[in-house]
Order: C-alpha cells, then sequence, then structure tokens
C-alpha cells in the first residue's frame, strides 16, 4: 500500500516556483511513489470529534510553467493519511490555533502530523529561543514602556520586534538618543497591552542572519546566511536580504547540539534556527524555508532528508 502524505500550505498557485520549500518536500515525497493530497486552512474540520478535510489529490512537476495538478476534491478522516505536512506560512493568528487543534485530532486518529501540532502551539518562533539562554544575546520580553526602556539604556543599541510577525515584519533599531524610541513602543505595545521582545543589537548582523536547517534534530551541513541590503537591518529574504550559503562553524554546531535533543523530543521534524554571529536569536517552526537555495548552492536534496525522516518515523 502506498505511503498518503497530506499538506496543508497556503495556496499553491502562488506559491514562487523557484525559492518555494513546501514543494521541494513534496517533489521529494512524490519520487519516494508517495500518493499525496491538498489542503489549505478552511478545508480541514472536525465532525463528532473526528477530524476531518476536503482533500484535492495533488501530483506536482519540475516545470515552471506548470508545477502542479489538483484532483476532484473529497471529504476524508484524517486518519486515512499516514502523515500531513503542516505548511501554512505564519502569522500564527487564531485560525492558525484551531488548524492545530483540528490536526491534534488527527494526530489522535493516527496520522502523523509533521510538526506536531501541540508543539507548534508551544513553541513561539522567538520565545522558544529563550529555553536556552547559553545560546542568546541578551534579551527581554515584556509590554513595560519602563522596563523596556531601562533596557535600551542598559545595553544602548537593541532591536525591538513583536512575538507574531515573519519576515522582519514591524522590527526596530534603536541606539541611545533615538526621538523615536517612544513611539516605537507605543507602537509595539499598543500602549502596553502587546508584549515585546527587545534583544541587544549583534553587529555581526552585516554578516548575515544564518538559516540552519534541522531534521530531527540535526543540523543539514550548510546554513544560509540572510545578508542585509546597505543601511538595512533585517537580513530576511522578504525585507530584501541576499542569500549566501556556507558552511557551519564550530559555534552553529554547538547551538544546533543545544537545541537539538529538545526539538526531537517534541516532534519538531523540520526546524530553522536563526543565527547572528555567535547568537541564537529565533526557532523557526511552523514553515521554515530556505531548502532551495542551499539545495542550488551545493547540490543537495533537503527535502529528500525530511521526507526520509518523516518516514523513518512512519517505520518506512
Amino acid at each position: 500500500m502506498k505511503t498518503r502524505l497530506g499538506v496543508v500550505m497556503d495556496p499553491i498557485a502562488r506559491v514562487n516556483y523557484t525559492k518555494d520549500s513546501t514543494l521541494a518536500l513534496l517533489w521529494a515525497a512524490q519520487d519516494r511513489g508517495w500518493e499525496l493530497f491538498y489542503m489549505e486552512q478552511q478545508d480541514l474540520f472536525l465532525r463528532d470529534g473526528s477530524a476531518r478535510a476536503s482533500v484535492r489529490p495533488l501530483t506536482v512537476h519540475r516545470d515552471a510553467a506548470r508545477w502542479f495538478a489538483l484532483g476532484e476534491a473529497a471529504e476524508i478522516a484524517l486518519g486515512e493519511l499516514d502523515a500531513v505536512l503542516m505548511r501554512k506560512d505564519p502569522p500564527f493568528d487564531s485560525e492558525f490555533l484551531y488548524s492545530t487543534h483540528i490536526l491534534e485530532a488527527g494526530a489522535r486518529d493516527g496520522c502523523l502530523v509533521v510538526n506536531e501540532p501541540r508543539a507548534l502551539r508551544d513553541c513561539n518562533e522567538k520565545l522558544f529561543a529563550t529555553r536556552f539562554p547559553q545560546c542568546c544575546p541578551p534579551l527581554l520580553v515584556s509590554r513595560d514602556p519602563v522596563r523596556l526602556r531601562e533596557f535600551q539604556r542598559e545595553h544602548g543599541d537593541v532591536i525591538l520586534k513583536p512575538l507574531d510577525a515573519m519576515g522582519g515584519a514591524a522590527v526596530f533599531r534603536v541606539r541611545n538618543g533615538d526621538p523615536n524610541l517612544s513611539v516605537i513602543l507605543e507602537t509595539l505595545t499598543a500602549h502596553g497591552n502587546t508584549t515585546i521582545m527587545a534583544q541587544r543589537y549583534i553587529p555581526q548582523i552585516v554578516d548575515g542572519d544564518k538559516r540552519i536547517l534541522m531534521i530531527d534534530g540535526e543540523p543539514v551541513a550548510y546554513a544560509l546566511a540572510r545578508i542585509p541590503q546597505p543601511g538595512e537591518t533585517r537580513g530576511n529574504l522578504a525585507a530584501g536580504g541576499r542569500g549566501e550559503a556556507r558552511a557551519l562553524s564550530e559555534r552553529d554546531r554547538w547551538i544546533a547540539a543545544e537545541v537539538g535533543p529538545e526539538l526531537r523530543a517534541r516532534g519538531l521534524l523540520f526546524v530553522g534556527l536563526d543565527v547572528i554571529g555567535d547568537w541564537l536569536t529565533e526557532i523557526n517552526v511552523t514553515s521554515p524555508t530556505c531548502i532551495r537555495e542551499l539545495d542550488k548552492a551545493h547540490g543537495l536534496d533537503i527535502g529528500a532528508g525530511v521526507i526520509g525522516a518523516v518516514a523513518a518515523r512512519l517505520g518506512r
């Protein structure tokens, strides 16, 4: 019997063919002979405690003009699938939260969900990194403007950012004497009602914000350094950063070794660590990217590694 793999993702017709990591995962699964089934968030539902979905058979192609084909929709129980990849991009909003609860019900019915739904809920991508203080720069999580100001005065040069954004959205660098500090704090904290993160600025950002991909707790041998444009603080590719593949440093491998066992224990099979200089800044658990850039730079097949780890969890 063929392995049946579902995927929950953003509309496949709108993905960036040349960069999309989910495509790489789907190609790898199809290369193994697995059957693919496509879902978007609105296709998931619960009926009398059973996790169900409207799914469409999916075929993927390595063709920029026609990279997918969908069959007719049918309603199934998620327990009829062997595994589901949860690849919906952030933000982690209420609908994402509800989807994890439905997927968790599917897991109870015997479907392997990657990444594990409870871990998706528990592991905020910025807060989760703080479980490893030995790896992180000085930071503060608070909504108190007074405390945040004190942190800025202590360190002089800081990054302020929301806890629920992606792609470098609403990230601010603040230095001593910045006349915009008050309005930045008012905006990010909604006048003291929303918790944010303050982090000591890491000058090595000019050399890139490294994305280290972790497969079942083990790092891929190369990271993608996302280098900011001149005059820019953010290295995110979505903010215009330039990607450059690099071999992992000793410090990168140490950070991966510190974090890896916890990822494995939580069922976080495919994760992206963000490292600037010597410091871990975020742990991306929802929909890690950068597969395609690293594959292209070094002739890798990271998607095959991830799907191989899924197969191992399934005992296949």
